[in-house]
């Protein structure tokens, strides 16, 4: 029921932010500044009514009449639970809003938040490329322009907050979740994920860093495995991309690591969610827990007798909001904080950061209104007439999705049949050749949520490999044959390869099937035991080549795999890590050459099935060696890609042969396009340090630039490094740069060092901390 709203200092919009929330605080009840603390899972009506509750086994039973009355701090995924007409949506959001701020003394509606790991993860929403993807662009600027996008999407809808991205670094390529990251390199997620960050929050809607930290290193790639970390690779791996994004992005909240560090649990550690978060790092917005991640203290870490013990572990440690819905939050809460057993300062802190949030979207301000902007103006209750009135997946969006798609396709290896000359008859074979969802990753709304509702249209345009295959050649036959399911539950090798004698190439589609806990075999709780290729493809594969056919393998896949000798024997070898909604088109415009590739590898390829973990920042000894009989070396390193074109890479130059510990030292290198088409060159600068007190990786990267070349075109690519860029993590657990001879590699790949240049740091070791040079200055100029 309506009540009467309070009024007070909090609405003096000429008072500072922080003096407004905290007259605010002063006049809430206990229970009302808990209820600020958690959201509550909701579906919008597809009927334009208020949400519908989400109700789940770890989420205590929602009653709105009972709760709404103290507030609400979160609305979760009200587009992202059910497919609903996006307009529609919006009304029924809308008319939540009013009826949180109606039915409590102070007026305050909820942040709305949603996942936007790859677009908004909503029906008839864009489907963008996988992080995994974006990494292999290469091209920060391009996903900044996506993430922008994304967030204005979003806040068209009336959302206030995206749960992405995912700034986890790759150290295990068993793990499930690989398709959600950027990579194996800390420098490359750090870069891309600041971009993504910025366009979001361009928009004005927070992005959320997840996951805060570790969860990456679990234990053989197992999903909320425990993870044992030293302290170098905590803090020169995994940290990175945290400390950049924090640093340079404006981000405005961050998510927890569902793991436990040694023993300790993420949402339990207070060193790491208060003392290196906010004490070192100075981070002041709002760390939300990961789904359920606050119950999990209890029931699956078991380091919480009850949900009220996991309640004030949380809390101390420094998470703000319990997420999705309620449960550790709850009236045991509400009385521990009244009788004075649960510290009430916990409370307060959490809830002023939460309150300095809503304050900064003018949710305090008296004349507040919840109106998203596809709804200015609409009559709410012509629900006929807005139905359809909203592109979530318009033109522009699409246009990006292609171009982002085309740049993520990696050439791996080619004998010279691409691109394609004009073959009469192509077979198109593999489970992933007809299957619309082979290019979605695990959170894409169509494979998260639409495939639980069969009943309801897809709600995208997802042309299959075979129809691209059709519209990119039209005067060849293209004929299709599945040869094998995914996880080989059914096979059919004859008619394949029948197929594949009567073609002049075969494009064999292979891959996975992504999905949740167990449903695929990439994606969330879908973890590997080895990365031989799921089911019986591998064997498909064999048999295919066995014909003798050219054949071009295309790996449709969240994960790269190891493809074997087979993998050299094919005739060229294609990654298309879930390139979303234009992928199919982006992968025939390769094979054609309609599109000159340039993706490069975000992961490296390995060579055996069994060689992880493994990656390419690895030390000698975590190399090959002659004291084991494990080869982890990859059938494909880390960056590397190949072109339709040549790129020469001449007179390396260093400006100093010798600087000091504080002084830049300037490195470039000239890349000219000697072939007969445009292209893009991806230069990489890798960091050797030969000598070093503590061991470090062979290779790191340390800068990177795309540069577009048009034939005969030439450019001098420099860049202005700082000593900081070499420092790491020393014997005393300090940052340090220490004196000595260092080498710059320009690279294809981290596997293809091209030029080398040696340099010599003089002076003392100095320490370093997170306000240290991240980023080399790179430039560009014609030469």
């Amino acid at each position: 029921m309506p009540v009467t709203r309070l009024t007070g200092p909090w609405h003096d919009t000429t008072l500072p932010l922080a003096q407004r929330v905290d007259a605010l605080i002063a006049e809430l009840t206990v229970a009302e500044k808990v209820a600020q603390l958690y959201g509550i899972w909701v579906g919008a009506s597809a009927d334009g009514e208020d949400v519908a509750p989400n109700q789940n086994e770890m989420s205590d039973p929602i009653d709105l009449d009972v709760l709404l009355p103290r507030g609400l701090g979160q609305l979760t995924r009200p587009f992202g639970t059910a497919p609903v007409d996006p307009a529609v949506g919006a009304v029924s959001l809308l008319r939540t809003q009013r009826r949180i701020m109606a039915e409590s003394r102070f007026g305050l509606p909820a942040i709305a938040h949603e996942e936007c790991l790859a677009g908004f993860a909503a029906w008839q929403a864009t489907a963008y490329p996988v992080p995994l993807s974006w990494g292999a662009t290469f091209d920060p600027d391009l996903v900044g322009r996506m993430g922008e996008r994304i967030g204005a999407d979003l806040a068209s809808l009336g959302i206030h907050q995206g749960l992405a991205p995912v700034l986890d670094v790759v150290r295990d390529l068993r793990w499930g979740r690989v398709e959600e990251t950027i990579g194996e390199d800390p420098y490359l997620v750090g870069r891309v994920a600041s971009a993504y960050i910025g366009g979001i929050e361009s928009a004005g809607v927070i992005a959320t860093l997840k996951h805060f930290i570790g969860y990456s290193a679990s234990k053989a790639g197992r999903n909320l495995a425990p993870v044992s970390l030293g302290t170098r690779e905590f803090h020169d791996v995994l940290a990175v991309p945290f400390e950049m994004a924090l640093r340079t992005s404006g981000v405005r909240s961050v998510m927890n690591s569902y793991t436990d560090i040694d023993g300790v649990p993420v949402a339990a550690d207070e060193r790491l969610l208060t003392g290196l978060l906010r004490d070192t790092w100075g981070f002041d917005g709002t760390v939300v827990s990961d789904y359920f991640a606050i119950g999990f203290l209890h029931t699956l870490h078991a380091t919480a007798e009850d949900f009220l013990s996991a309640a004030e572990l949380a809390l101390r440690a420094g998470i703000d909001v319990e997420l999705p819905s309620v449960k550790a939050f709850n009236d045991d809460l509400v009385a521990a904080v009244e009788e004075g057993r649960i510290d009430g300062g916990l409370i307060d802190r959490a809830l002023r950061r939460v309150l300095l949030q809503k304050a900064a979207f003018g949710m305090l301000d008296p004349d507040y209104s919840p109106v998203p902007p596809v709804l200015a103006g609409a009559d709410l209750d012509d629900l006929d007439g807005l139905r359809g009135s909203v592109a979530l997946d318009p033109p522009g969006n699409r246009a990006l999705a292609r171009q982002l798609a085309e740049q993520a396709v990696v050439l791996v290896s080619n004998d010279g049949l691409l691109p394609l000359a004009a073959a009469r008859r192509i077979a198109v074979i593999g489970p992933n050749a007809a299957d619309p969802y082979a290019v979605l990753g695990c959170y894409s709304f169509p494979s998260h949520v639409g495939v639980r509702h069969p009943e309801v249209p897809l709600g995208l345009e997802l042309p299959t490999l075979v129809e691209a295959m059709a519209a990119e050649f039209p005067e060849a036959v293209v004929e299709y044959v599945a040869g094998t399911t995914v996880d080989g539950g059914e096979t059919d090798f004859e008619a394949a390869l029948a197929a594949a004698r009567g073609a002049d190439v075969v494009v064999l589609a292979l891959g996975d099937r992504a999905g949740l806990f167990g449903r695929g075999t990439s994606g969330e709780g879908c973890d590997a035991p080895d990365l031989a290729l799921p089911g019986a493809q591998q064997q498909l594969l064999e048999a295919v080549l066995a014909t003798g056919t050219p054949t071009v393998v295309t790996l449709l896949a969240g994960r790269p795999y190891a493809l074997g000798e087979a993998g050299s024997r094919a005739s060229a070898l294609l990654a298309a890590f879930f390139l979303g909604e234009e992928g199919t088109a982006a992968i025939a415009g390769v094979l054609s050459g309609r599109v000159n590739p340039s993706g490069r590898l975000p992961v490296s390829l390995p060579a055996h099935a069994g060689s992880q973990p493994s990656t390419y920042l690895a030390a000698p000894l975590a190399r090959r060696s002659g004291v084991s009989t494990i080869d982890p070396t990859p059938a494909y390193g880390f960056g590397h890609g190949l072109s339709y074109t040549a790129f020469a890479w001449t007179d390396a130059q260093a400006n100093a042969g010798r600087v000091a510990t504080d002084q830049p030292v300037t490195v470039s290198i000239r890349i000219a396009n000697t072939g007969d088409r445009a292209g893009a060159e991806v230069v990489q600068l890798y960091l050797h340090d030969p000598f070093a007190s503590v061991v470090r990786p062979v290779q790191r990267l340390i800068g990177f630039t795309r540069v577009p070349l048009e034939p005969g075109q030439a450019a001098r690519v420099s860049f202005s490094v700082h000593p900081d860029l070499t420092s790491f993590t020393g014997v005393s657990g300090t940052r340090i740069v220490e004196p000595g001879r260092i080498e710059f590699g320009f690279a294809r790949s981290s596997s293809d060092i091209v030029a080398t240049l040696p340099i010599d740091l003089t002076g003392p070791v100095r320490q370093v901390d997170h306000t240290r040079v991240l980023h080399p200055e790179v430039r560009v100029e014609p030469a």
